[in-house]
């Protein structure tokens, strides 16, 4: 069972764009824009569009998120047609997890250097 239900799937012609909402079945709480939209590429083999998460809201009572997002051909169009501020935020977004990705890396690494150090020191202990 999929946890990804669609509830609708409209074909907007006058703005060249496709309109997909949908419900995660229980990741309330858990769900990051950037993964919906990850889970709604790949749930639609969207992988060469431009996905754009417009609204997500939580379910009252159930751990359940409905989303809509709206998915263009190109990037052009829906930078004309997407208010500005959602690609600033994205933008943001992706500057932060840049910033990220080296300093997990190098927290990743740090743990597995203090265990080699700690290592040689408790041997010494025992002789």
């Amino acid at each position: 069972m999929s946890m990804i239900e669609t509830v609708s799937d409209i074909e907007n012609s006058f703005l060249s764009r496709r309109e997909i909402t949908c419900n995660f079945q229980g990741l309330g709480g858990k769900l990051k824009r950037k993964e919906a939209v990850d889970m709604i590429t790949k749930e639609f083999n969207l992988s060469n569009k431009t996905v754009i998460a417009i609204n997500m809201k939580n379910q009252t009572g159930r751990p359940n998120v409905t989303g809509m997002f709206y998915v263009y051909d190109n990037e052009e169009l829906a930078k004309k047609q997407v208010n500005p501020t959602i690609f600033e935020r994205l933008e943001r977004q992706a500057k932060k997890d840049a910033e990220e990705a080296p300093a997990e890396e190098a927290k990743a690494e740090a743990p597995a250097e203090e265990a080699k150090a700690e290592a040689p020191a408790e041997e010494e202990k025992k002789e």
